[in-house]
């Protein structure tokens, strides 16, 4: 795993690591009684009661230190320094998933709530669908997705699945329209349908895996790989708080040239 694996598959994992588990000690508290809290669950409860989308809302530093707690610290850390450079985080995404997700409450269409359903609401983050006709475009050029489990849970518990190879199929497809356009038009310049072939390809041709992993662990996503969430599943075990995964998807200085390039 590390370097090699994220070039290939578009997602690695880091296994059990004592400064992970101390930040996530210290935190796990704190993200339950956000998601507990009454104005945060108006804010961000979604699809009946099944998902707490919580997003940016760990008041964590740079360093995602929360309060007098841990920096995050150790080895995917020190890996991802090597690459970005200082650590430079957003607030930290309190992601909950409850039994019966994804319920269809009228939120969304019946087809968006198939896809969420069938395809896990696989996307790439950074493109979120705009207007009544949902076009895509670069919003959040992110750096990578850092995912680290707040507690344990069975499999069958909402995991985070990835189709393994994909970020390589979405970058060719950005590129082939992109690298014809000045670097300072890219947030204009409309993606949604070579977006939508690139996603249907990698549905077609890559393996749909679930990254799963315990607190102490935790894994670290391509920008632009295609990943979701799946169902809850029959038989899933996780705590009464919920699967709970903090998210850190940190943007910079929002080099878009990077963001679609970089080194790996």
């Amino acid at each position: 795993m590390g370097l090699e694996t994220l070039h290939k598959h578009g997602w690695t994992c880091f296994a059990q690591d004592a400064k992970i588990a101390k930040w996530v000690a210290h935190v796990q508290p704190h993200a339950a009684d956000i998601a507990l809290n009454p104005a945060h669950i108006a804010a961000w409860l979604r699809y009946g009661g099944t998902w707490f989308a919580g997003v940016n809302i760990l008041p964590n530093d740079l360093c995602g230190r929360l309060g007098t707690g841990p920096a995050l610290a150790g080895k995917a850390v020190n890996f991802l320094t090597e690459l970005h450079g200082p650590l430079a985080l957003d607030q930290a995404q309190i992601s909950v998933i409850y039994p019966g997700y994804p319920a269809h409450d009228g939120s969304e269409s019946e087809a968006a709530h198939r896809y969420r359903h069938i395809r896990c609401a696989a996307h790439v983050d950074g493109l979120r669908p705009e207007g009544p006709d949902r076009r895509r475009y670069i919003q959040e050029p992110h750096q990578f997705v850092l995912g680290i489990p707040l507690v344990a849970t069975s499999e069958q518990a909402s995991p985070m699945v990835v189709w393994q190879g994909s970020h390589h199929i979405i970058r060719a497809a950005f590129k082939s329209v992109l690298d014809t356009v000045p670097g300072a038009d890219w947030p204009r310049i409309d993606l949604t349908e070579v977006y939508h072939q690139a996603r249907k390809k990698c549905f077609e041709t890559c393996t749909r895996v679930t990254v799963l992993a315990e607190p102490g662990e935790c894994y670290v996503l391509h920008r632009l790989a295609l990943h979701g969430i799946a169902p809850w599943g029959e038989g899933a075990v996780a705590p009464t708080a919920g699967r709970m995964v903090a998210y850190f998807r940190p943007q910079n200085d929002c080099n878009l040239h990077d963001w679609l390039n970089g080194t790996y």
